[in-house]
């Protein structure tokens, strides 16, 4: 009976590689990668990974073993993770921006069986104190790994098994890795594509780094999908507007700090895209008039999201804006296939109106924080993975997103997120991007500094103050405004801004 059991398991199971597998087989000469080098259709593309698993299997990686994997974007990072996905191996994306203590920490802390680099990120590598690991350089042995005997799928691959760690920074310390199983990149591609409605036509476009989910989760979701992958090596705003008007594409990923250089794109050349399901993300960080601007001149509605590299889209991302609307609310609503609570720092689900924590469940829900075991405990309580940022819940049913919870300011006793002054700031078409910052302060502990990058040159401090004044609650008014260039933003890989390093600049 209990190997019937086992049987009756494992035909209710379908892995990454096997849902590529049937696309592959279904519609062969579909194109599957387009990279700036080459261009790969599903058959030469499910050759080469058949092979590049066997060169891995015969260098002795087994299901479970973990790949780092230091490379810029190319068609070989997207072999590569394929393959693991084909074999059970965990690839391990690092992050080549960050400094070389942070890397060997990343690095070490996967316990990796092999590192692969790309010349270009040797270096660095070799930097990290990795001299005596187990190394491959992509341009020195790739070739001999793809014309490996072709080998099959390990049988015993299961959806649960570790895919891909994705690398996250909290408020402080070091970065954690997230573990995310074949089991929620699946689950990943299905909600985006029920919240927007891309179908097998809808390519995914990779600029994003592929150390980030924008990329990973996209182009996995478009391959089990039958979709093309375009690959970008960065924000080539040429080649991504270009390809837009080549390829209907699913999300066309645009993060804050990408938007302006690929508006000037399409007014340089003229072109125009083939079309989109939905285009931005993070509507909350976007100046309003850059949402209109940026959906007018493509045709696609902007995509209100709110996701984690720990969640994927959900818990928050299924609202569009329509094209060429200035939105008047930036209010979201839950995703496919999640469900969701705002709770309070005892688990308490909070009444409508109230800041709470966002807590989900769902099957796009990551597996943990690899080596973190106090973390996990405290992150997925009652078996509800908390996420660390603060919404309302609107009678309507809508979310209005708050600010981080760890991001606070209090001034006076009083709680201000940054989040409420900067959609004040962001609403004004003078304003091409603002943050807001905690500054020490002898009387009230806290209070609000404005980083302000001027759309229009003749913007001053008092006219700040006057959309501030109008709209805010005296408490939560900046009470200093310094003006910087757009570029001068520190940002994240997501394109989020680093308040913590802004606040240094307060001392200067």
């Amino acid at each position: 009976m209990e190997q019937h059991d086992t049987a009756i398991a494992r035909a209710g199971r379908m892995t990454v590689y096997e849902l590529f597998r049937s696309r592959a087989q279904m519609n062969p000469d579909a194109i599957a990668i387009d990279a700036p080098d080459r261009l790969l259709t599903y058959r030469a593309f499910d050759q080469e990974v058949r092979r590049v698993a066997g060169a891995l299997k015969a260098r002795g990686l087994r299901r479970g073993d973990r790949i780092a994997l230091l490379s810029e974007n190319r068609a070989e990072y997207v072999v590569f993770e394929m393959a693991a996905a084909m074999l059970g191996l965990i690839v391990a994306c690092q992050n080549w921006r960050l400094a070389p203590d942070e890397l060997a920490h990343c690095v070490t802390l996967v316990s990796p069986k092999l590192l692969i680099t790309s010349t270009r990120f040797a270096a660095l590598a070799s930097q990290c104190g990795f001299a005596n690991m187990p190394h491959a350089v992509i341009e020195q042995h790739y070739a001999e790994w793809a014309a490996h005997a072709e080998t099959e799928a390990d049988p015993d691959v299961d959806p649960e098994d570790g895919l891909v760690i994705l690398y996250t920074s909290g408020t402080t310390g070091l970065p954690k890795g997230a573990l995310i199983s074949q089991r929620a990149e699946i689950a990943r591609m299905a909600a985006m594509r029920l919240d927007i409605r891309a179908d097998e036509g809808d390519a995914s476009l990779a600029w994003a780094p592929m150390f980030h989910m924008g990329s990973t989760d996209q182009m996995l979701g478009a391959l089990m999908s039958g979709a093309p992958v375009i690959v970008c090596d960065g924000p080539d705003a040429p080649r991504i507007v270009q390809k837009s008007a080549e390829y209907k594409l699913a999300w066309y990923l645009l993060m804050p700090g990408m938007m302006e250089p690929v508006i000037e794109e399409y007014k340089r050349t003229g072109l125009k895209p083939k079309g989109a399901r939905a285009i931005g993300a993070m509507a909350d960080l976007v100046p309003l008039t850059q949402i209109a601007e940026i959906t007018t001149l493509t045709g696609a509605p902007f995509y209100n999201t709110f996701g984690a590299t720990e969640t994927g889209l959900p818990p928050c991302s299924s609202v569009l804006i329509p094209p060429g609307t200035i939105p008047t609310t930036l209010s979201k609503r839950q995703s496919s296939l999640c469900t969701i609570r705002l709770v309070d720092a005892d688990g308490n689900t909070v009444p409508d109106g109230e800041p709470g924590e966002m807590a989900i469940r769902g099957p796009t829900v990551f597996s943990g924080y690899w080596n973190a075991a106090e973390t996990n405990a405290r992150d997925f309580k009652d078996g509800w993975f908390r996420m660390g940022d603060l919404f309302r819940r609107n009678p309507d049913g809508s979310y209005d997103f708050v600010d981080r919870a760890k991001y606070m300011i209090k001034s006076g006793g009083e709680n201000i997120y940054p989040a409420e002054i900067e959609r004040v700031l962001l609403a004004d078409p003078r304003v091409a991007d603002a943050a807001i910052v905690r500054k020490k302060d002898p009387k009230w502990g806290e209070v609000p500094v404005a980083f302000v990058a001027a759309r229009d040159a003749t913007l001053t401090e008092s006219d700040i103050e006057a959309l501030c004044r109008a709209k805010l609650a005296g408490y939560k008014r900046p009470k200093e405004v310094r003006f910087i260039a757009f570029e001068a933003f520190p940002r994240s890989t997501t394109g989020k801004i680093q308040r913590h390093a802004m606040e240094a600049w307060l001392t200067n």
